[in-house]
């Protein structure tokens, strides 16, 4: 049982890293995918694509953040706060990376007919971010109060 417990530590260490980089390998690569596409119908503008459809990223980086800052010897007494503080912020991380990934490609499909909305049509994706970093946030503010 105890061995258990410690299985779930370790796992809740890595899934904010894992989750958050899966989560914006997806949404980077939604987002791209809109920016090739872009390419092909735009004239001009091409450099704002591609550097937006990066955006989900960052979520990767808060991620490594979170694991570092879990990462410690794992006890039956800490386990099962790594591991919710881990999976449940790893989780976040991921679905706010996808769904960032998502209006970004969205920006980048409207921008197409209006260039003069490209700014505002990545307010959704800053609103995105804004929760991704409140999980980012939380996660540490959480994690300071588990045992060593």
């Amino acid at each position: 049982m105890e061995t258990f417990m410690l299985v779930f530590g370790w796992v809740g260490i890595y899934s904010p890293m894992a989750l958050g980089a899966i989560g914006s390998m997806v949404g980077c690569a939604r987002a791209g995918q809109a920016a090739i596409g872009a390419l092909l119908e735009t004239e001009s503008g091409h450099g704002r694509f591609i550097g937006v459809s990066a955006m989900p990223s960052s979520q990767t980086i808060y991620g490594i953040v979170v694991m570092l800052t879990l990462n410690r010897t794992v006890t039956p007494e800490n386990s099962p706060g790594l591991f919710g503080i881990g999976l449940l912020a790893g989780l976040a991380l991921m679905i706010s990376a996808i769904a960032q990934g998502n209006c970004v490609a969205s920006s980048i499909h409207v921008t197409k007919s209006k260039v003069e909305i490209f700014g505002i049509s990545l307010a959704p994706a800053a609103v995105v971010e804004g929760f991704a970093v409140f999980a980012f946030v939380f996660a540490l503010l959480l994690s300071a109060g588990l045992p060593a």
